[in-house]
Order: structure tokens, then sequence, then C-alpha cells
């Protein structure tokens, strides 16, 4: 019988490929501006805030 090895892999996960890009952030960004503006005074809108906040600290 002959032996069949497998190559080894690395110990560390491979890094996965961004789904967005930084274009990708800001345009998000403006829609979500823009939606707020119809949410205003909506119990949702400050989730929507919350979100529009935090995608301005990733761009």
């Amino acid at each position: 019988m002959s032996e069949h090895h497998e190559a080894t892999k690395p110990n560390q996960p491979q890094r996965s490929r961004a789904v967005f890009s930084q274009e990708d952030f800001e345009l998000l960004r403006v829609a979500i501006a823009h939606y707020l503006q119809e949410v205003e005074g909506q119990r949702e809108a400050i989730k929507y805030s919350n979100l529009y906040h935090r995608l301005g600290r990733i761009g």
C-alpha cells in the first residue's frame, strides 16, 4: 500500500477578502443619511444614526 500525505495547512487562517471597498462605505453612508430624513422622529432612527456614525469611522 502506498501512503498519501496531504499538504501541510498553515496554522493561521487565511485573511478573507474584503466585501466592501472604501468607496462602498461612503455610498452606504450617503444612502443612510438620506434614509435618516425619511425616518426622522421614529424609533428606528436611532439605530440608523448609530450605523451612520460607525460607517464614518471606517472610511
